[in-house]
């Protein structure tokens, strides 16, 4: 540590042929607009739910993705937490075996044998996948890049699910849901301002082409609840679901 100080250089010995982190520590973000930004809603009619996400890039972005050294983001990942009283709801029975309900782009068709042919499918989303994961307890949206190749820059995005309650399962009083979004920058330091200056190694070999920058995101995202009461409804028991 004391070297350190002195010196700014850090020095280590890593072991073959293994990908390894070395070093992790807490930065102020750098101060510049996200590339796109989340807006989450949970409405809630009766016995029925349902999950709205909104995508929209950001101004700065759609500048950027007009330069010449284009920068996207990848690997875009959206957890959006399920009550553990909700996990049934999200498996239907199809035959003699239980499967996720899951949605693809653009798809229409029916996920399960409970519902229609005709009826719209439990998940849907205009880009990438998204079903219910339980290592994460949660429905994950993915998606490759942002912006689209395949839409405007200006075109937002959206997720919609739909449930419906049996008359055992409630939402929580004590459910405040956060959304957490991850993705991957390349070729940028933008989102913490750290840049290693330069690399070097004891043989003759000039290992900085083999150096890459990326920036990984990790962001939460407050989830609105809202309550649309129906007729003879307990007050009370909606007062629970205001937006916290």
């Amino acid at each position: 540590a004391q070297e350190f100080e002195q010196s700014r250089v850090i020095k280590f010995t890593p072991p073959d042929a293994c990908r390894l982190e070395l070093m992790r520590f807490r930065t102020r973000y750098n101060g510049q607009d996200l590339p796109f930004s989340m807006k989450a809603a949970v409405v809630v009619q009766g016995a029925y739910i349902e999950l709205q996400a909104f995508i929209n890039m950001s101004s700065a972005a759609q500048i950027l993705t007009r330069l010449p050294s284009v920068k996207y983001c990848e690997n875009v990942m959206i957890r959006f937490p399920v009550p553990t009283q909700w996990i049934k709801a999200l498996w239907t029975m199809n035959l003699q075996r239980q499967k996720s309900l899951k949605a693809k782009m653009n798809r229409r068709a029916c996920l399960g044998a409970l519902h229609e042919v005709e009826s719209d499918p439990v998940i849907q989303v205009s880009v990438g996948t998204a079903k219910y994961e339980s290592a994460y307890r949660a429905v994950v949206w993915k998606i490759d890049r942002l912006p689209d190749k395949n839409s405007s820059l200006d075109h937002p995005h959206s997720l919609s699910y739909k449930l419906e309650l049996g008359s055992d399962q409630e939402i929580p009083s004590d459910w405040y849901p956060f959304a957490t979004v991850q993705f991957v920058v390349h070729d940028t330091c933008a989102a913490s301002g750290t840049e290693v200056k330069s690399l070097g190694i004891e043989s003759d070999l000039q290992p900085q082409k083999h150096v890459v920058q990326k920036a990984f995101y990790n962001c939460q995202v407050e989830i609105e609840k809202k309550w649309i009461r129906l007729d003879g409804e307990d007050p009370d028991k909606a007062g629970n679901c205001l937006m916290q």
